[in-house]
């Protein structure tokens, strides 16, 4: 509640006279009237200077987004993304979704902004804008531990082969000669596929299959071989969206300033590599 300088006036007032009273009071009604405007004004005004930004994600890609035990958000693109919206003044709001259906939302406007481990690639720059690469990454082969027929990508021919629908992984495992190839709606449920028994490999994203064999979350399984890629991830926005500029400057901030740093130690570790400013 707003005590208006009116009622303060007329309080100190009782025992004066009526005509002084009446002076006090309408005098400060007027200037108080005029304050109040002017504060409902300027708290209008920064209200609608902070923007909202409707970013979608996919959380079911630890240690880059997944829900935690409390069943919020989390992971590390959950912290980068907060934290750029901090940076640059926007409020963001993520928003669930499978990750096929990411870059149609974008199309159809449904969201601002997208982070998910989407590697940037030629393919997609056809259809949305990407930030600067905020991950280096790759594409690694996962087997049973007590596999010792795959080494390598060559060792794949004719294998059944699960990988998470729409991802780089799914591109690289339908070049492979002869492959079965299953797909899932997440990385993790291509994983526990592969630790069934059920399938000979799994191509995905390494950081995220790493995690999931340190973290002990799915038991039995091994990386073998050497990256098979070198990849980026960016956040993904509309074709020329004006927020490509606010996230790069964002990213350019906390990459300057030490946060992203903190914030990538928090999730591996370690100190983050140097990035390009392209990912091409």
């Amino acid at each position: 509640m707003i005590i208006k300088r009116s009622v303060f006036l007329r309080n100190i007032a009782l025992g004066m006279s009526a005509s002084l009273v009446l002076a006090a009071c309408g005098g400060a009604d007027t200037a108080d009237t005029a304050e109040g405007e002017a504060t409902t004004d300027e708290a209008a005004t920064t209200e609608e200077t902070v923007g909202v930004l409707k970013v979608a994600t996919e959380p079911a890609f630890p240690p880059f987004e997944f829900q935690n035990d409390d069943g919020e958000l989390d992971g590390f693109d959950i912290d980068l993304m907060t934290a750029i919206g901090e940076t640059a003044g926007l409020e963001v709001q993520f928003e669930s979704l499978p990750f096929d259906g990411i870059i149609p939302a974008l199309q159809a406007g449904t969201v601002d902004a997208a982070i998910s481990g989407m590697t940037i690639t030629e393919e997609r720059l056809q259809t949305v804008d990407f930030s600067r690469p905020y991950i280096k990454a790759g594409l690694a082969i996962a087997v049973q531990t007590d596999n010792a027929e795959v080494a390598g990508l060559d060792d794949l021919e004719d294998k059944k082969i699960a990988v998470q629908i729409g991802t780089t992984g799914a591109d690289q495992a339908a070049e492979i000669p002869g492959a079965e190839i299953s797909t899932f709606d997440s990385a993790p449920l291509a994983l526990q596929e592969l630790a069934n028994g059920n399938v000979d490999a799994v191509i995905n994203d390494a950081p995220v299959t790493l995690d999931a064999i340190a973290s002990g979350n799915i038991d039995g399984l091994k990386v073998v071989g050497e990256l098979l890629t070198t990849e980026f991830y960016g956040i993904a926005m509309p074709k020329d969206s004006e927020n490509v500029e606010v996230v790069n400057d964002a990213i350019m901030t906390m990459m300057e300033d030490g946060t992203y740093a903190e914030i990538y130690q928090k999730w591996f570790g370690e100190e983050p590599p140097e990035l390009p400013e392209s990912a091409f």
